[in-house]
């Protein structure tokens, strides 16, 4: 099997895994997949991304597809989809490189670019997934305060309590910025985003330039993008990455402040994924957002 013969026929390729005609190298995933690097007969190489453990939900690995064919036809750096099946994803190889300053101000720029593509709706038209969980990408009109709280707030706050990974004392914290949302979120019109973009999400690649990659891809606020790129001890060179989409796409007055509103999303979602162990960051970024209300 070839690169060509894999673009053509892509549904063979858990055959040609399954009775190990592909060479097959672990490579690091993450706490849901299995990833591997596949050696193609003609020397190139793809990414490949199964399931850990039984089936994955319906739809997962078709969401990821979906949100990088998104985001590429934006001109933004996010591998080409080879191979989009139920049950796994294969794009093309990107080597991995280290970090560098140009990289990080190429970044910036480019989701600038990206961002200012823009968005029919807050949401997408397919089903979402961020990390295991369902991601609701009804699609909205907005204003964003609303939407963020509804969509993104809410129902991870949700399955957090009944998972017990939040005391009540973050539940309440976290209820009154549901209450105040309104008036203190600053709206913009729906911008093309990521999504999920932690600092594990960027790719520092040997072609000197940093890609993206595992999107939650959806219409929404581009400071959440930015605001999620500094969680988690933040991206290298994070200063140049902000100093350079700042010069392309200049931030509204407070962007700084607002920072943990956006944050709180994703660590919601943690908390709903993996429990308690994220509580505290919970409630940092609450009691930072009640602080500025």
């Amino acid at each position: 099997m070839d690169l060509a013969y894999l673009r053509a026929h892509p549904e063979h390729l858990p055959t040609f895994l399954t009775h190990q005609r592909i060479r097959e190298t672990p490579v690091g995933g993450g706490s849901m997949s299995v990833a591997s690097r596949l050696t193609l007969d003609d020397g190139s190489s793809v990414f490949a991304k199964t399931w850990r453990s039984g089936e994955p939900p319906e739809g997962f690995f078709a969401a990821e597809a979906s949100g990088l064919e998104w985001l590429r036809e934006a001109g933004a750096p996010v591998p080409e989809v080879i191979v989009a099946l139920p049950t796994m994803i294969a794009t093309e190889w990107v080597e991995p490189g280290e970090p560098t300053r140009a990289a990080a101000e190429q970044l910036g720029r480019d989701l600038a670019a990206l961002h200012r593509s823009g968005a029919d709706a807050f949401g997408a038209a397919w089903p979402g997934y961020i990390g295991p969980l369902p991601l609701d990408n009804t699609r909205a009109a907005g204003p964003w305060g609303a939407w963020f709280g509804e969509r993104r707030l809410l129902p991870y706050l949700k399955i957090s309590v009944d998972r017990g990974a939040l005391s009540d004392s973050e539940i309440g914290l976290v209820e009154r910025i549901l209450d105040n949302l309104a008036t203190y979120a600053h709206s913009e019109p729906p911008a093309r985003t990521h999504g999920d973009l932690w600092p594990g999400n960027v790719l520092w690649a040997a072609d000197g330039r940093a890609w993206l990659v595992d999107p939650a891809a959806q219409g929404g606020h581009r400071e959440t993008d930015l605001a999620e790129l500094t969680l988690f001890g933040g991206a290298p060179f994070l200063s140049s990455v902000l100093g350079a989409y700042r010069e392309a796409y200049p931030l509204a007055d407070g962007w700084q402040a607002r920072v943990p509103l956006h944050q709180l999303h994703l660590l919601l979602v943690h908390t709903a994924a993996f429990g308690g162990s994220y509580r505290a960051d919970v409630r940092a970024a609450a009691e930072s957002t009640l602080r500025e209300m």
